[in-house]
Order: structure tokens, then sequence, then C-alpha cells
């Protein structure tokens, strides 16, 4: 049974500092003051004829360091939160006071309930320090439950150690409005990346070994250790190596039974080294790792092969626990991911090499979201964290799915797509929508004054340094030449058939003069709202507006929902409709990447979708370009192939699958407060 409560407690944390003054009425008419104390420190607020959590903010400025923050306000128990969305206790398994797995199960609880709204965060193209847009989805969600009184589940990613102890730092939101407690989110959270990084690195390994026992052994020696006698004397296959024989057509089902020629075909996968994709994988920046050789040890004898590691959120397996639909639906895909070729050009699966189960296994808990909080004490659903730039960018399936069902009609689900619309949204709509099924109702595209200066030729913006005078100080003419890039957005996300609303984050520098600029020329492009937003400095209070503008949008909502491109056209014309919404004149290919299409076209994978690796700093290839930039030729380097996630991606430029470090990373800041346990300066 579902539990039926819609009450749960906050504990009030009140902060030493100065606090900014904020009147107690919330749009929805309550008085925050007219709480219920019930005796141990914690208060509940009457809302209509139920009670609802409040966590009143008390918001001090200038806002403090996020980790500061955080550190502020004592979580609820995630317990409290699970019972508030009508979770029973069957439903999801604890992860420690603040983390909970929630199961699939709930989904076949729920499967006769109407859905919410959905709803999709992405930005304009951003500086490297980003414009605030998980900032901005966890204001607004704050915004929406509790000040608007609104069923909310707020969906994101979860972050790579990468940019956390890189440039970027961690992505739990800023300000007032972020996801706690921010350390755990940030760190670890419930290992589903080290999970995916040690599947991805069996897989790896399993490449290796298998190259290296095919060189050392004849076909029947080869046969006979596969598939080994029992203690009867009796050969047997294992039930992974009938998906191999099916592929293979072999219909029988005895070892003994196979013809020399069946023998040969079954156990040697004759990979061709040169066509292996497969990758290793870990989760920090490591520039190092970019190319390596292995198989240097005495032990292997002479099979070096050259390779290299990826970022641990780059694997395929992080885009397959994204994309999958059900755990059935996730054993399919891991065994369907192709590392490379025979010499003869077969592709090669996870599940020829016998490892697609084994892989299942480590990632049969990484399958369940994790549940959390927000600072105001809304849920938030984490699960998957593929990068938007190198891989499609979204939180997973399952979780919108769940949370759409728990929040219920009139309720909303707030997911993000990662850096631009260009990237994210177009991700978003074109990947993630055809196989969950799911169609949005609003798109929200977050903007600041910072970054369309920036795009209408404002200084350099880097990282660590001092921002230039000219982001600091009024300038409208710098602001209204960057708003192309705002428009453009604007009208690609439109094309998809959904309502735009601009979500303005407000910056201390910003004037109004700058702000109304900015909110003209987004109605102009055509957005069905533009709101001024301040969530960063005083919570869901500062995204209230914000809220009432969605809240319209998906109520108008026209139900128009179409993708960009059909999946029966060929590769080249995806790629192309993709190039053409960035403004691109025309596409050029590589001799590899012309070759690797027809591979994959030969090979029957041509009826995928696209999923473009391209700066994010850009509509273009150069991250220099800023602005709306056209008629460019757009370049594609290379073209791999995701066949278990389910998508085709086109290298664009110079995109790399890792990260380096910079002069001064993150990890500069990051201690413990070894007399209270703390994290502290985590950003």
């Amino acid at each position: 049974m579902l539990a039926a409560s819609r009450i749960f407690s906050v504990k009030i944390v009140c902060q030493a500092s100065e606090a900014v003054h904020v009147d107690n009425k919330s749009p929805s008419g309550v008085n925050l003051a007219d709480t219920l104390n019930n005796g141990n420190g914690h208060r509940r607020v009457a809302m209509s004829s139920s009670f609802k959590t409040v966590r009143k903010l008390k918001v001090v400025s200038p806002v403090p360091a996020d980790i500061d923050v955080a550190n502020s306000v004592e979580p609820l128990h995630i317990a409290e939160i699970a019972k508030d969305l009508n979770l029973s206790p069957d439903h999801y398994d604890l992860y420690g006071k603040h983390k909970a797995k929630v199961l699939l199960s709930v989904l076949d609880d729920l499967q006769t309930l109407q859905d919410g709204y959905y709803v999709v965060v992405g930005g304009i193209t951003p500086t490297p320090l980003g414009e605030g847009k998980s900032t901005t989805t966890v204001g607004l969600c704050q915004a929406l439950g509790a000040f608007l009184d609104k069923k909310v589940v707020t969906c994101l990613r979860q972050p790579s150690q990468g940019p956390t102890f890189g440039i970027k730092g961690g992505a739990a939101g800023g300000g007032y409005s972020q996801v706690i407690p921010m350390d755990e989110f940030n760190l670890h959270l419930t290992g589903d990346i080290h999970a995916i990084t040690a599947a991805n690195n069996l897989l790896a390994a399993a490449i290796d070994t298998r190259i290296f026992h095919e060189a050392t052994q004849s076909d029947k020696a080869l046969f006979n250790r596969l598939c080994p006698p029992n203690k009867e004397g009796k050969k047997k296959f294992s039930d992974i190596m009938f998906r191999r024989l099916k592929k293979l057509c072999i219909s029988k089902t005895q070892p003994e039974d196979l013809t020399p020629e069946e023998v040969t075909k079954f156990a040697r996968l004759d990979i061709d080294p040169n066509s292996i994709t497969w990758r290793r994988v870990v989760d920090v920046n490591d520039r190092f790792l970019r190319k390596i050789t292995v198989g240097q040890g005495p032990d292997e004898k002479g099979m070096v092969r050259e390779t290299g590691f990826d970022i641990s959120v780059a694997s395929e397996i992080m885009a397959v626990l994204a994309l999958t639909t059900s755990l059935a639906d996730m054993r399919e895909r891991l065994g369907k991911m192709v590392i490379g070729n025979s010499k003869n050009g077969d592709p090669i699966t996870a599940d020829d090499l016998g490892i697609g189960g084994a892989l299942t296994v480590l990632m049969k808990d990484a399958i369940n979201p994790t549940l959390m909080q927000t600072l105001e004490g809304t849920p938030v659903l984490v699960h998957a964290g593929p990068f938007a730039n190198i891989a499609h960018g979204n939180s997973s399936i399952v979780a919108d799915k769940i949370a759409l069902k728990l929040v219920g009609p009139g309720g909303f689900v707030v997911t993000e797509a990662g850096f631009g619309s260009d990237i994210g949204t177009e991700k978003f709509m074109n990947i993630k929508c055809r196989y969950s099924g799911l169609t949005p109702q609003c798109a929200i595209i977050v903007a600041t004054i910072r970054a369309l200066k920036m795009h209408g030729g404002g200084p350099e913006v880097v990282a660590g340094k001092p921002l230039d005078h000219a982001y600091l100080a009024e300038n409208i003419a710098l602001l209204e030449a960057g708003c192309v890039n705002l428009a453009r957005h604007i009208s690609n996300t439109k094309a998809y058939g959904v309502n735009v609303v601009v979500a303005i984050n407000k910056f201390s520098t910003d004037t109004e003069a700058e702000l109304n600029t900015v909110k003209n020329a987004a109605l102009a492009a055509g957005a069905y709202d533009a709101v001024i937003c301040t969530h960063h400095a005083h919570g869901g209070k500062g995204a209230v507006d914000l809220g009432i503008a969605v809240q319209r949008a998906c109520e108008n909502a026209a139900n128009s929902f179409q993708f960009l491109y059909s999946l029966d056209i060929s590769i080249k014309e995806k790629i192309e409709a993709i190039a053409k919404s960035y403004g691109a004149s025309g596409v050029e290919y590589s001799e590899q990447a012309e070759k690797q299409i027809q591979m994959y076209t030969n090979q029957g994978f041509s009826n995928l979708p696209i999923c473009m690796a391209k700066t994010q700093y850009s509509f273009s290839h150069k991250a220099g370009e800023k602005g709306a930039p056209s008629g460019f030729i757009l370049p594609i380097r290379d073209v791999r192939a995701s066949i278990g996630a389910g998508f085709i991606y086109p290298l664009v430029g110079t995109m790399s699958t890792m990260p380096g470090l910079p002069t001064r990373p993150c990890f500069y800041d990051i201690d413990l407060d070894t007399s209270t346990g703390k994290v502290i300066g985590l950003s």
C-alpha cells in the first residue's frame, strides 16, 4: 500500500548572519508565520485543508559559499521526504539518513495513474562559469513545492567527480537553491558511477584477455575451455552462450553436436584490435590517460595495444543507465553494446564475449534512482550523469517516469538537460523522448546578462580569473548584440512544439534596464514568457514568478510535439538536420567519418538517433565563435556508435572524452573539518 499522508516536518535552522528581509506571505496566500510548533524544534505549515512541509530559509546577504549554506540546514530524514511522496517503506532502500534508492517496483504499483506535467530546463550557450541551470532547476522546484503548493519532483544527473575536483565544481545548484546534503550529492552518492566504472573496466579486461587467449590457443582448445565438462564429464553451453549461437544461426543445444566449422565460428571472435572502440574509464580528470599502451608486461607475450581512458560518465554504460526503461531492457542494452569488429567486419558485442549478464549484476542497484531533498524540503531524484557535450547529457528515463506518476495530474516534474539547448535540450527531445515515449509541455531556457554580453562581443570569460569590467557595469549595446544567441535557442526549442519560458538568472551587478532588455528580446523572439529570477539569493521565493509562468505554459500547451528529424532517413541526413539548427550551411566529413558511416549503415544501425559530440561553448565547432554564427561548415572528424545505448555519435572537431585538470583545480579549496566531520570548500 502507498502511504496517504501528506505531512512531514522541517527543522528550522537559523543563521547567525544578518538576514535580508523576506515578507511572510507566499504567492498562494499562506502566511508563513502561521505555523504549528510540534514541540521538538520542527514546524508544520497549514496549506488548504492538508499539511505540507515548508522549510523557511533565513537568507543572508551577501550569499555565503554554497557549502556553508548547505551545511547550515539540517536535512530531514529521507523517510519523511518519501512519505510526502506517498511512498511506503517497501518502495525504497535507505542509504543512510539522507538518501534512499527508489525501487522500480513503484512503477508497477502506479502504472494506472496519470502523469503530471513534464518540464525540461536548458540554457543559452554558457560561459565556462556556468549560468545557473541546475540552480534554476532547483529554485523553480522549491517555488512550486514550498510556495505554490504543487506536487513537484526535481530530476537531476549525478555529478562526475571530474568537474567537482576540476574547474566547474559540483552540480547541486547554488546559493539558496541546492540539493542537500550537498557533499553527499557531489561525492560518491550511492555508488552508481563506481558501479559503472567497475562494469566498464570488466568489459575492457574481457576484450584484451579474449584477444590474448585466442592468439595462443587452437580452435579446439579454446572451445574446450569455453565449454568445460562438468563432474559427469558432459559439456554444456552456459545460458549466455545461446545468444551468440542464435546470432550465428546455430540452433544446436549441445556442444558435442557442433561441426568443426561451427566450433570455429562460435569460439573464435577474431577481434580486430584496430577496430576496438571500448576504452577504460576513471571518474577523474586525467589528461595523461588519454593515450596509453596496454599489454607491456612480460606475461602478455608482446600483445601490446594502444588505447586510452575516458572519464567514467562518458562510458556507454552510463548512457545505457540513463536511457533504459526497465531491468530487462537494461540487460538487453548492455548485451548489445558493440566493442569493435571482427577481422571480417562483423560487430562484436558484450554478449559475444559472454559478459552481458555479469555487467547487469554489477548494475542491478544502480538502476534505482536516488531520492534526496532540496534546501526547502522538496523531493529530488538523482540518477545517471552522462555529459552533454560528449554524451546525451540527461538524467534517467526511469527517474522521470517514477516522478511523473508520483506527482500525478497537476503536479510537476522538472528535469535538467546539460549545457545549452543546442546540446542538452536537442538530445533530450530527439534521443531521450524517443526512448521514453514522454513529451514535455514546457521547455525553460536559462539566460544570464553575463553570458549574453559575452555573446555580444565581450571579453573572454575565464574560470578562475576576475570578470572584466564590461560584465560588472551596465552596457545595453553589448547585451543587445548578444541576444541573438538567446533568440536562436528560443527558435530551435520552439520548433519541437513546446512552450518556451526564459528564466533570467539575476546577478547582483545586473541593472533593471539590462534585465528588461533581455526580457523584451526573449518575448520578441517568440518565448511564451520571460521571467527575472532571484532564486540563488532567495531560494524558492525568488522563483515564484517563474513557477507561475511555467504552470501557465504547461496548462496552455498545444500538445503538438515533433522531432527534429525522422529515424528512417540516412545517418548523414540526420547529422545535417542538426547542423542546420546550429546555423551551419553544410557538413564536411573526414575520410574516417565516411568510412564509419558506411560501416554502420552496412551493419544495420542507420535507423538510430544522432548524439553530436560538440563543444558546449558555441553553436559552431569553434568554442571562440560566440553569438549565433551562421554559414559555417561543420567538420565531422569521426563517427562512433553506442549501439546498446541506442545512438550514433559523430565527433565534431577535436572533442576529448577525457578532460584535464587546470593549473588551479577546485581541490585546492576542499578539505574536511576534522572536529565536525563536515566537508568544507566544496563549490
